[in-house]
């Protein structure tokens, strides 16, 4: 059920769009049509808001209609076979017309009852402006340099928004929520000590050991068995990354933040909103991973850590450096890392280019392989994932869940369980896509974040993402979305679990998928 397009002219204000149909039948009844204006905001000057065409409802009832802008007009309109159609907008800048219960009538054998079609990434091709990035640093301690990225620092009045990123990748890994999302909001990216930009600028053991060849001892740093003091009690664990979210708030943004973690950025966004409530307005997690570390934490287990006498720290010890010369020169490899980008994006068209080569330079730093031995032997962090969201629950922080269904690494099922521990917090599940949906379908996953930080923002007046206003869902919808990338449509699934949502639940509703049994709930 082919609904809606969206272009645009330029704009630099707010606009109510009209939307009227024009339909020809030779049944004299009238037909009930309902239609609901949306207010659609261009964030600046040379952004583009919509022109929008309306086709292939009914090929029997409907021809193509479109003009840039805005819809003309006409008296003529036939029936409908009682079928209530409505053209509604949700809390975000997408477009729905949903049939209801008649519109199976119309809709083909096969496709979603209802498509949304949600706006593609600003093209800059066609006119359109995207959010300028700055690329900086923020000396948060002596010889601890944090690189981050920003963007939409003109919006002084728009929530401020953080990402983290995952394991192995940086900032860069945002940029599609950079220079869409910032075009409404303040945003931020930063690069945990120990990876993407945030290596150290020295070495962390200057003096070599015996034996070491005069290759290592030029190209590898922290390999030697003198520490530099401020290396002294360096270890890049997600404490430390805690932490440097913490001082990065305090003292760059300023203000209580919404933050956005994928994978490893996950576990830390909740961790650090576990453990710094007055800090943080929302949390937004992206196929987060469920844990992280695996020796002792000293401060929980102080006997069991003793058991492990080496956690990170610098120098390290001189069978561990013959370990890790032989895994990083493993995983380093080109086609190591292309490998794992094959795995973990479902969509092989997506661009990943630029991805691939910022993670190969960062692996070309002369610190990378020591930093990685750290991360790899750091202590779990004081708080486990569950004890996290517990204490996120208890003190009220909001929640959002976004996972991509064809994730290999971090399945669906931890983000339902996730779910079960807080039936409020809304979960869309997004097909397909793998565990870096932010990057496969940033089309999607900025328009979820934008609706639910608006939802949050109104304090509800404006609904979440693909429910109408009022509409509360116990259960668990699908929506089909639709956007316009590099000049085609593109179309995903998204499913949204409501509040009573059990994994009954989902075996039901794959079974009626599969089999049409109309008496069990989806």
């Amino acid at each position: 059920m082919d609904i809606l397009s969206y272009s645009g002219a330029p704009c630099s204000h707010v606009v109510n769009l009209r939307l009227e149909l024009v339909v020809k039948s030779s049944d004299l009844h009238q037909s009930k049509l309902t239609f609901r204006k949306h207010k659609s905001r261009c964030t600046k000057i040379n952004s583009r808001c919509g022109s929008f065409r309306l086709y292939n409802i009914d090929q029997s009832l409907l021809k193509q209609h479109s003009h840039q802008g805005s819809f003309r007009s006409s008296s003529t309109l036939g029936s409908f076979r009682n079928v209530d159609l409505k053209v509604s907008s949700g809390s975000s800048d997408g477009y729905v017309i949903d049939g209801k219960e008649d519109a199976r009538d119309i809709s083909k054998p096969g496709e979603s009852e209802t498509k949304v079609v949600i706006p593609g990434m600003p093209d800059e091709s066609n006119g359109e402006s995207s959010a300028a990035v700055s690329s900086c640093f923020w000396e948060w301690k002596p010889k601890f340099n944090v690189h981050y990225e920003k963007s939409g620092c003109e919006n002084a009045t728009s929530p401020p928004v953080l990402f983290l990123p995952g394991f192995g990748v940086g900032s860069f890994h945002y940029e599609k929520q950079l220079k869409d999302l910032g075009r409404d909001f303040r945003v931020w990216a930063i690069d945990f000590l120990g990876q993407g930009m945030s290596l150290p600028s020295e070495n962390p053991t200057p003096g070599s050991s015996e034996g070491d060849t005069l290759e290592r001892k030029d190209s590898a740093w922290g390999f030697g068995d003198e520490t530099e003091p401020w290396a002294s009690e360096l270890v890049y664990s997600i404490d430390l990354w805690q932490d440097q979210v913490r001082y990065f708030i305090e003292e760059v943004i300023g203000e209580p933040v919404y933050i956005v973690g994928n994978s490893l950025g996950g576990y830390v966004a909740l961790y650090f909103a576990a453990s710094n409530p007055h800090l943080v307005k929302g949390v937004t997690l992206l196929n987060a991973t469920p844990f992280w570390g695996f020796l002792p934490n000293p401060i929980t287990s102080p006997r069991l850590a003793k058991i492990f006498p080496w956690s990170g720290t610098f120098p390290l010890p001189s069978r561990v450096r013959k370990l890790i010369e032989f895994v990083w020169q493993k995983i380093s490899d080109p086609r190591s890392i292309a490998e794992i980008l094959r795995q973990v994006y479902a969509d092989h068209t997506t661009k990943v280019d630029k991805v691939f080569s910022r993670i190969l330079e960062t692996t070309q730093h002369p610190a990378a392989a020591a930093s990685f031995a750290s991360i790899m032997f750091a202590p779990r962090g004081q708080l486990s994932f569950g004890d996290a969201l517990s204490r996120c629950k208890m003190n009220n922080v909001p929640i959002c869940l976004m996972y991509g269904k064809e994730d290999p690494w971090v399945k669906p099922v931890w983000g339902i369980q996730v779910k079960r521990q807080v039936p409020e917090a809304p979960y869309y599940e997004i097909s397909p896509a793998g565990h870096c949906p932010h990057d496969e379908v940033p089309e999607v996953v900025n328009y979820l974040l934008r609706g639910w930080i608006k939802n949050l923002e109104t304090q509800g007046s404006i609904a979440l993402p693909l429910l109408d206003d009022g509409e509360s869902i116990d259960y668990s919808i699908a929506r089909e979305l639709e956007f316009v990338r590099d000049g085609s449509r593109k179309s995903l699934s998204v499913r949204f679990f409501g509040s009573k949502f059990s994994l009954w639940n989902r075996i039901s509703s794959y079974i009626k998928s599969q089999f049409g049994n109309t008496d069990l709930k989806s």
